[in-house]
């Protein structure tokens, strides 16, 4: 199992989840994503993705100045 970190800081909605999207193909079953976004709607457009794509998000917590980082489970 593989750990990644994804920097989307200063994407703007739906970059980041695009970001993310286009990760996926390379991620195994098992591994883990880390994204950090400062986008306002981060939150709700990752936890929309995970929902969507049957991926579990693990967590996401804020990293101050507006940055958010989310750990997702493929």
């Amino acid at each position: 199992m593989a750990n990644q970190v994804l920097d989307a800081v200063g994407l703007k909605c739906p970059q980041p989840v695009l970001k993310i999207a286009a990760k996926a193909p390379d991620m195994q079953q098992g591994d883990t994503l880390e994204v950090i976004a400062d986008c306002a709607t981060f939150e709700k457009d990752v936890k929309a993705w995970c929902d969507r794509m049957k991926k579990t998000l693990l967590w996401v917590r804020d990293e101050g100045g507006g940055k958010k980082r989310a750990q997702i489970q493929f």
